[in-house]
């Protein structure tokens, strides 16, 4: 194929990402429980389902031949997409995200492997945007990436909060 970026794999990548955030976010709530960090790890659980429900429908939307979806000559796009999702730190096998809750050794860490995950999001998505081929897909990636910019303010508070309390 000459123009190899496809939406269904970004889209199955994304659906990925939040499933492993929600396994993160609900494990995490549970081991830190109780605590308030605790109830916005539930809280942010909660969201990622919704989040992982959009990216479904639209990968529903789409045909099912898995054809090329933008113009991407040079399969940079593609690349790109497949290389950033590959360091994310969710985009991993979800024995794995148990794996690095376990090593997590406190709050601190949770909050802080949160607000790494809410950052590789944020990127990972501006990027499938710009790879949307349908406005109202930018559109709502566009929300979701308003959404995870929001969770990571909140994480960021809340890491002020408790171990920044001068900031």
């Amino acid at each position: 194929m000459i123009y190899p970026f496809n939406a269904v794999e970004a889209l199955k990548i994304a659906i990925s990402i939040e499933e492993n955030g929600l396994k993160f976010y609900t494990d995490a709530a549970k081991r830190f429980a109780p605590s308030s960090t605790a109830d916005l790890f539930a809280k942010l659980a909660h969201e990622e389902e919704g989040h992982k429900a959009l990216f479904q429908a639209m990968l529903d939307a789409l045909p099912k031949d898995e054809a090329p979806t933008a113009f991407d000559p040079d399969n940079e796009m593609d690349q790109y997409l497949k290389m950033m999702a590959g360091m994310h730190i969710f985009q991993q096998d979800p024995a794995e995200v148990a794996k690095v809750l376990a090593a997590v050794k406190d709050q601190k860490d949770a909050l802080t492997l949160a607000i790494t995950f809410e950052k590789d999001s944020v990127m990972f998505f501006v990027q499938l945007k710009e790879a949307s081929a349908e406005m109202s897909d930018k559109i709502s990636v566009d929300m979701l990436i308003a959404e995870e910019a929001r969770h990571l303010r909140i994480l960021a508070r809340e890491y002020n909060r408790l171990y920044r309390p001068d900031k």
